[in-house]
């Protein structure tokens, strides 16, 4: 039994969504996510896992989500009629803990005892943190060096909560730099050790897991906006880091060919190296950390550096199953700059008093210039967090600005 889900597209038996996806680890890898895919396929057939988890989203996340009329955002911009997904009222505050909680219901099925993971804006950390105490597990987080220095405040949480944060200080000191440093630790403490991947990336079989675990925001937008509208939404719109929360409420749309899908990236800067995060702007199919997809790399096939005013978009690649998309056609991949992310952040605020992370804020900086010509039309986009964790960002941007 799998979750009750509009999504049809699911990976072959080596894990690719058409060209992308796979399996690209060394060989002391093979064995334990040949292990999680084992024991993903044998939990997953089986209703009573789907019900503790859903008792668990229920009763400790606060699951449903509401779908929030964005009433004076949707005067203000005089178009399409918007509607916000209230991921940032899950606990701990975005999207995140969905996919930790089932990881960690699978974890200890397995048997495991220590959880590692990996955070960019420190959502995932705070998430899996919370997870790993509401289950009595030891907890190990990496983050990069940079992205601690920015995100100051969730560091303080994962602590609080228990967990061990590590510092990352290779590379570009970011989240791709975090992701490597969980996989070495996974490579040495594997038999008790589960690796609670954030996002709808990696090797297979974590793209489909996370996108199951995360089909829960999808599934409830289409049964509300039913209930509220009598009708599906012309357009769905989310931000596209890693890409699980985006992948999380397509799946409710993706078999709907008339509800078109956008996709958001960090446009950083300027759309020239090292200066954004946009990887369907500026990437090319290549390997990337376990699994084949569109990445940010130079002539020689490394990965490229990335700049992003958030965290949690700032990433070299993104899910396989949206590179599949992507090439299919079925969902369209656009990006927008730090000073537009920025600005939506505050028309957010001061139209609907929701302060938005700054992930969240580039889905609402594309609404905004995409609404004002859908006249009578139906938007949805993912609010997949609050912005509490990036006041001391804005707060240093609008003062270099002054």
């Amino acid at each position: 039994m799998q979750p009750k889900t509009h999504n049809s597209n699911s990976p072959d038996d080596r894990g690719y969504f058409g060209d992308y996806g796979g399996r690209f680890v060394p060989d002391t890898l093979m064995a334990p996510l040949l292990q999680l895919e084992q024991a993903y396929a044998e939990l997953s057939a089986q209703p009573e896992f789907w019900r503790e988890f859903e008792s668990m989203l229920t009763n400790f996340v606060g699951r449903e989500t509401p779908l929030q009329y964005a009433s004076r955002l949707t005067e203000k911009l005089g178009g399409a009629k918007i509607y916000l997904k209230r991921e940032d009222l899950a606990h701990t505050g975005a999207h995140k803990i969905n996919n930790a909680i089932g990881q960690i219901l699978l974890a200890r099925h397995m048997g495991k005892t220590r959880i590692i993971a990996e955070t960019g804006a420190g959502q995932h950390g705070v998430a899996t943190a919370t997870a790993a105490a509401q289950f009595g597990m030891k907890c190990v987080v990496y983050m990069g060096a940079e992205d601690m220095a920015r995100q100051e405040m969730n560091v303080f949480r994962m602590r609080l909560l228990g967990a061990d944060v590590v510092a990352v200080n290779a590379g570009s000191r970011t989240l791709k730099d975090a992701v490597s440093e969980a996989m070495r630790d996974w490579v040495g403490n594997i038999a008790d050790t589960h690796y609670l991947l954030g996002s709808a990336l990696g090797p297979h079989p974590y793209p489909r897991m996370v996108r199951d675990f995360q089909s829960v925001i999808g599934r409830e937008a289409r049964e509300q906006i039913l209930a509220q509208e009598g009708k599906l939404p012309d357009t769905v719109i989310a931000c596209v880091g890693g890409g699980s929360n985006a992948i999380g409420i397509f799946s409710g749309f993706v078999n709907d060919k008339d509800v078109a899908l956008i996709g958001v990236e960090a446009g950083g800067t300027a759309i020239a190296a090292g200066e954004h995060a946009a990887r369907f702007a500026g990437g090319k199919p290549g390997i990337f950390q376990g699994m084949k997809t569109y990445i940010l790399q130079d002539n020689d096939g490394q990965a490229s550096p990335t700049h992003s005013v958030s965290a949690g978009l700032d990433y070299t690649g993104v899910g396989p199953e949206h590179a599949w998309l992507h090439d299919l056609k079925r969902a369209t991949y656009t990006n927008v700059n730090d000073d537009e992310a920025v600005a939506a952040f505050h028309l957010l605020a001061r139209t609907e008093g929701i302060i938005p992370a700054l992930e969240s804020s580039h889905a609402i900086a594309y609404t905004i210039k995409f609404a004002p010509a859908m006249k009578g039309k139906t938007i949805i986009v993912n609010l997949s967090g609050r912005g509490d964790k990036d006041i001391g960002i804005i707060q240093k941007y609008d003062g270099a600005r002054k």
